[in-house]
């Protein structure tokens, strides 16, 4: 990835990988699922086994190369790990019932709340994010003015060979 660069309003730009994301595996309903693969040298060593879903990723940016959560977060997904939790506000009970029955622990943005008719949530969400019940995924952001992009293929390692389940035709 770091041999390209890219031309944007007449200017290019060296692209580079970005050193804090990984890729991930990936398990049932649970999107982020332990193992982490590294994008660039020197990362954790984690043995991949037999039957495991991978999600490689590979950022790029023009920037830095190093990515800070920033700005409004809108993207969220319940804990898979989060056990018992004392909720009390009747709203913020109600928003985990839309979210358990619509989403479980896949990931969900407040659009899609929007759309199933919640209005009003945002202190009952930020209570269940207080709470550790949900997690907030905020933007990700290297220096102001770069830009970054992602690409993604979710690979399954078979007994003889690695399985990418994303190729389509246009790739």
């Amino acid at each position: 990835m770091e041999s390209y660069e890219v031309t944007i309003n007449g200017k290019t730009k060296q692209v580079k990988s970005i050193r804090n994301l990984t890729g991930h595996s990936i398990g049932l309903y649970r999107i982020h699922a332990g193992k982490s693969v590294p994008i660039v040298a020197g990362g954790e060593n984690q043995k991949m086994e037999e039957g495991e879903l991978f999600a490689i990723e590979t950022f790029g940016s023009t920037g830095r190369a190093h990515v800070i959560e920033d700005m409004e977060c809108s993207h969220y997904m319940k804990n898979f790990d989060a056990g018992f939790a004392p909720i009390r506000a009747a709203k913020s009970k109600q928003l985990l019932t839309t979210i358990n029955e619509n989403f479980g622990t896949l990931a969900f943005c407040r659009r899609w709340l929007d759309r199933l008719g919640e209005d009003k949530y945002m202190m009952a969400l930020k209570n269940l994010c207080d709470l550790g019940v949900v997690d907030p995924y905020p933007p990700l952001c290297d220096q102001r003015g770069s830009y970054v992009a992602q690409f993604e293929h979710t690979i399954l390692l078979r007994p003889t060979c690695k399985e990418v389940l994303t190729r389509g035709d246009d790739f």
